[in-house]
Formats: C-alpha cells, structure tokens, sequence
C-alpha cells in the first residue's frame, strides 16, 4: 500500500512538474505573438508565479517520494544507473533553473514593466529572450531524460 501510495504521488508531482515547465514555455511564446508589453507582462508574471505555486512544490514532492520509493524498494540510489542518472539530470536542471532561467524571467519581467512605464529595451529583452529559450530547452530536456530513464529502467 505505502509503494502504491508513494509511487502515484511521485507520478503525479512529475505530471505536475513537467506540464508546468512544458506550458510555461507555450505561454511565453504566446505573449511574444501578441506582441504587446501588457501580454508578455502578464505571460511573464503567470510563468513566475506557476514556477512558485507548482514547479517548485513538484520538484520537492519528486524527490521525497523519489528517495521513499528507493528506500522502499531497497535500490541503492547512486548504484542504481537510472536512478542515479537521473538524479544528475534532474540536478543538472535544477542548477540551470536555478542560476539562468528564473532570474532571466524576472529580467524580461522587469524589462517589460520599464517598457509599459514607456522606458522599453527591446533589443535587450529579444536577447534575454534568446538566453532564455536555450537555458530553458536545457532545464526542460534534462528532467524529460530522467523521466525516459525512469520509465524505462536501462540496466
């Protein structure tokens, strides 16, 4: 019961957690297509936010039940090559969220507002932008790695 238990809130915290980062990017795509400030204002602070309500809770959800679901299988976690692969992948998505993607969101964020109070750096913001979608490919391809490893546990 407690495997059970433990691995659906793991499935679902990854759920979470990949449908947020995935959709984040969708929603700024979107509000860069409309084109006006108050779009990409209002796409950025919603990916903000979504990162604070359901990315972060899901990241430490994961590897709670992660840790638990090893625990209670008795699979040593570094021993263990997917599990310990994905851990490095997850860590590695972490690290780059962490140091280049949240705090160029809060960048374009600010760069944004300084444009709707009519100070505008759009060759700045298209830059930041650019560092942000490589960054971000990095922080959303990493875990998506991890979940084919989980999936399929490669001996």
């Amino acid at each position: 019961m407690q495997y059970f238990v433990l691995k659906s809130l793991h499935i679902i915290a990854v759920v979470v957690f990949l449908g947020n980062i995935i959709t984040g990017v969708f929603w700024k795509s979107h509000g860069d297509r409309v084109g006006t400030l108050a779009a990409r204002a209002q796409a950025l602070d919603g990916l903000i936010r979504s990162d604070r309500w359901f990315t972060l809770p899901g990241v430490m959800i994961i590897i709670v039940t992660g840790v638990l679901l090893a625990m209670t299988l008795q699979l040593p976690l570094l021993k263990t090559k997917w599990i310990g692969w994905s851990l490095l992948l997850f860590g590695i998505s972490g690290a780059v969220f962490s140091a280049w993607v949240g705090p160029l969101q809060k960048k374009l964020l600010a760069n944004v507002q300084a444009g709707l109070g009519g100070t505008w750096d759009e060759a700045g913001y298209h830059a930041m932008s650019r560092a942000w979608e490589v960054w971000g490919w990095i922080a959303t391809g990493t875990p998506l790695i991890a979940l084919v490893l989980m999936v399929f546990k490669p001996v």
